[in-house]
């Protein structure tokens, strides 16, 4: 197998596993992002939470894979689900889905392109996504707009949920500027990767941006039969 062959497989294998809740919707992993998605409607039993968050401490502790199988299984009970990437600065929805990302988020707020035509449909029903388009030179700018807050009203109009995928909220001030916008943050952590200060002080930002934290998804847990689990937990 030629080196190019063996890159493509592994990008393929990667987006296979990112997917779990498609590609394996009875595996056990799968079940605990189900798990959550019901916490997440418990939650919502005095207030409607339409627009949600997901974000992480610092780099490579499971956010982007985790929103990605959250609009899956929100979109499995029958629900049209957006996920939006918020990531302006390293995108990664497009790669997960398999979509073009000519077009996105930046072609959205800088009004060249409108919500609808930016807007791409997926192969699993019931998921779109907007991925982030061209990078920016001004992400945080962008986030921290009316044109962002407008973006967020139209969307939640034609959809059922609206979900973000933000980047590490101690790494930019990306995450801190969106969370007040959306009606719930669900903050991810890595067993054996964040640290406990680095997961406290994420919440203190979160708190400090009057976030509505509904609770911390912890993955990477080694157990017996599997290699990592998804655990949700109110805070």
């Amino acid at each position: 197998m030629s080196r190019n062959r063996k890159f493509k497989k592994t990008i393929q294998d990667l987006t296979q596993r990112s997917l779990i809740t498609h590609i394996n919707p009875k595996s056990p992993i799968s079940e605990q992002y189900r798990t959550i998605r019901t916490n997440i409607q418990f939650a919502s039993v005095d207030k409607e939470f339409k627009t949600f968050m997901v974000t992480s401490a610092g780099p490579g502790e499971g956010k982007s894979t985790t929103v990605a199988n959250l609009a899956v299984v929100l979109a499995q009970q029958g629900k049209r689900v957006l996920l939006i990437d918020g990531d302006l600065r390293k995108p990664t929805v497009h790669y997960t889905f398999k979509v073009s990302n000519i077009y996105g988020v930046t072609n959205v707020l800088t009004r060249q392109k409108k919500l609808q035509d930016a807007v791409v449909s997926t192969k699993i029903p019931d998921v779109d996504v907007l991925p982030s388009g061209p990078v920016p030179p001004n992400p945080s700018e962008l986030i921290d707009s009316k044109s962002m807050d407008h973006l967020i009203e139209e969307a939640s109009a034609l959809y059922d949920y609206v979900l973000f995928d933000t980047p590490p909220i101690m790494a930019v001030t990306d995450a801190q500027l969106l969370a007040h916008r959306v009606d719930g943050v669900i903050l991810v952590v890595s067993s054996g990767k964040t640290q406990i200060e680095g997961a406290v002080k994420a919440k203190e930002m979160l708190n400090h941006a009057n976030a509505k934290i509904l609770g911390t998804v912890l993955n990477a847990k080694e157990i017996k039969k599997d290699s990592y689990y998804y655990y949700y937990g109110a805070n």
